[in-house]
């Protein structure tokens, strides 16, 4: 497991301080199946997350890893299965799920998506400050302050009262980090972050996602940048056809892989000539 400051509550730079346990972990995934008519995407995933740790989950393009990011933030909804985050519990197998269950699931954490989606009339810090202050109501002062620091973290202060389309797609998708990170998730979740960039831009958003992770924040990554898994990550789990095909340390999983799937896969974004 990678070195990692000791988080602390007060400061907006390290997650909420809470502690888990083995046997409690933060994020606990259990039975988790989804299905698109007769496809189906998902099978019965399980796997746990311990706090202040990085999960990367790695695989190809329809094996099913965008849908358990989404349906850890219930953006997506599960036809089977439990997922706990934290004290809250959503059982996706009891139908109706109640819409408050589901928001207040999706409240626990904070999504990086492809495409920065910053609304392109508000200010950088206004992008920052609308969760804070449309949906959870906190007041506005406390929010700007909060914003500004927060960007201080993503290195990106000094473009708090511009428009999104004057930066740069790398700086835009850390608007994006900052902009997650401003509603107090106790989870962050990013779905290939990088995919959209330009390859000169893809280092910075990169690091700023490592100073999160030596912050002490709980991450869930979808991602095919396997060196930046090797360098951040604590597990990795390869996913292909709906199922974890396999899961181990970063050491143990992309360094030398068990399956035969997987190490066609890692082969071919390592060595793709």
């Amino acid at each position: 497991m990678t070195d990692r400051q000791t988080p602390d509550a007060e400061d907006l730079r390290h997650p909420p301080a809470a502690q888990d346990t083995p046997a409690h972990p933060l994020v606990s995934v259990r039975g988790l199946a989804k299905s698109f008519g007769d496809h189906e995407v998902l099978r019965s995933i399980d796997f746990e997350v311990h706090r202040g740790t990085v999960t990367v989950l790695i695989g190809p393009s329809g094996s099913g890893k965008t849908t358990v990011l989404r349906s850890l933030n219930a953006l997506e909804t599960p036809d089977a299965g439990v997922v706990r985050i934290g004290d809250v519990s959503v059982d996706w197998s009891a139908k109706p799920v109640a819409r408050r269950d589901a928001q207040r699931l999706r409240a626990q954490s904070g999504m990086v998506f492809q495409s920065h989606n910053l609304f392109p009339h508000m200010t950088v810090i206004e992008n920052v400050m609308a969760g804070p202050t449309l949906v959870q109501k906190r007041p506005r002062a406390e929010a700007e302050a909060e914003a500004r620091q927060l960007l201080d973290v993503v290195g990106l202060a000094e473009k708090a009262d511009q428009y999104p389309y004057q930066l740069s797609g790398g700086q835009q998708q850390r608007v994006g980090i900052a902009r997650a990170l401003a509603i107090r998730p106790q989870l962050m979740l990013f779905d290939e972050p990088t995919s959209a960039l330009d390859p000169e831009l893809v280092g910075e958003v990169l690091g700023a996602m490592k100073d999160l992770a030596a912050q002490g924040w709980t991450m869930v990554v979808v991602t095919h940048e396997i060196r930046f898994a090797q360098q951040v990550a604590d597990q990795a789990l390869f996913m292909d056809g709906g199922v974890i095909v396999e899961r181990g340390t970063p050491g143990e999983l992309l360094a030398n892989p068990r399956t035969e799937r997987a190490r066609q896969f890692l082969h071919r974004i390592l060595d793709p000539l």
